[in-house]
């Protein structure tokens, strides 16, 4: 019997389209070892799989609530369950899962979890961090286990085999919700600051940021915007540097060692963005400060002249990760789900 797995994960303009990213690259590789995924779809939800992944199976739901979660999710046929919410914990994935092998995708360790896997791709996540939040799940930690699209491992050496010579083009990735429209921010900073640089600036369709960006791209021939692009890994491949949200797309610009500014728009966002900056993988700034701009400014000044900067920062980022978590996770939970399959 074919496993059936049920993806659950959260999606919204406070809560960004992160997890069904991650997601979306966990279910392609569960479906290449045969699985059949479906994944449960609110307006916000479904917006991104409509642009991702538009031929995958999904259950519309009114909301990603926790109660509204609960009372439907009893009424479908899966043999296991995928959480990507924050917004559950322990009493929801039992209830949900009712006995089947469930993993969870978490990054907080702020609260009790079900489960027989938890996956947290922290990089200074450690197992006492989880002592007692979860009830014997198998812990998949640390950025080997960062659920990456393969398209940029396959593009990986030859991303690190060109991370030389003067900076001429920057990549601008701050979440597919453009949370407080920072894309605009940061653009506006770019285009004052570095005049010559080419920007190639990515957003989802519904950021508050586009309709401004769409204007000055018309006019602006530095400027690329890119709406909802399935092209990130080459986009990342062709940028000597980068400035991104600190969500899971950080370990995409880390696989292909792009050294990268990393701006934190929510709280959720800085221990694994803070991490990376300790380990000299990563410049950190704190988009929600009021001395953004200044910040900003001498963090991209110092990728720009500093070569030594940029050959360090590439290095440490790849080490970081490699690009195979998913495959590794899919290894991990696969076990379960043919057990589950064939009972």
């Amino acid at each position: 019997m074919t496993p059936r797995v049920l993806f659950i994960a959260n999606a919204g303009p406070q809560v960004g389209g992160g997890h069904v990213m991650r997601s979306l690259t966990l279910a392609a590789a569960l479906a290449e070892r045969g699985a059949r995924v479906e994944f449960m779809a609110d307006t916000h939800v479904e917006a991104i799989l409509a642009a991702y992944a538009p031929d995958l199976p999904r259950r519309a739901v009114a909301s990603m609530a926790p109660d509204v979660l609960t009372d439907l999710t009893g009424r479908q046929a899966f043999e296991a369950v995928v959480f990507d919410h924050y917004g559950l914990s322990r009493p929801e994935h039992e209830a949900i899962a009712d006995g089947r092998p469930a993993l969870v995708i978490d990054d907080l360790a702020d609260r009790p979890l079900g489960g027989a896997l938890v996956l947290d791709s922290g990089p200074a996540r450690v197992e006492a961090d989880y002592r007692g939040l979860t009830s014997g799940a198998r812990l998949l930690l640390g950025p080997k286990y960062a659920p990456v699209r393969p398209a940029f491992a396959a593009l990986r050496n030859t991303a690190l085999a060109r991370r030389q010579g003067t900076p001429r083009r920057v990549l601008v990735s701050m979440g597919l919700t453009d949370l407080d429209g920072i894309t605009s921010k940061v653009v506006e900073q770019l285009r004052r600051r570095y005049g010559e640089t080419e920007l190639d600036v990515v957003v989802g369709a519904g950021a508050p940021s586009r309709k401004g960006l769409t204007r000055i791209a018309a006019h602006d021939p530095r400027l690329t915007l890119h709406v909802d692009t399935p092209d990130m890994a080459e986009l990342a491949t062709a940028a000597d540097l980068a400035v991104g949200a600190a969500g899971s797309a950080m370990w995409e610009r880390c696989v292909l060692g792009l050294p990268s500014v990393v701006v934190t728009v929510a709280d959720n966002q800085v221990p694994a963005a803070t991490a990376l900056a300790k380990a000299g993988a990563v410049l950190m700034v704190d988009g929600r400060s009021e001395t953004f701009g200044v910040d900003f400014d001498r963090a991209m000044t110092r990728l720009f002249i500093d070569e030594t900067l940029r050959a360090s920062l590439a290095e440490k980022s790849a080490e970081l990760c490699d690009g195979e978590g998913a495959a590794r996770v899919a290894d991990a939970f696969w076990p379960l789900l043919v057990q589950a399959a064939t009972v």
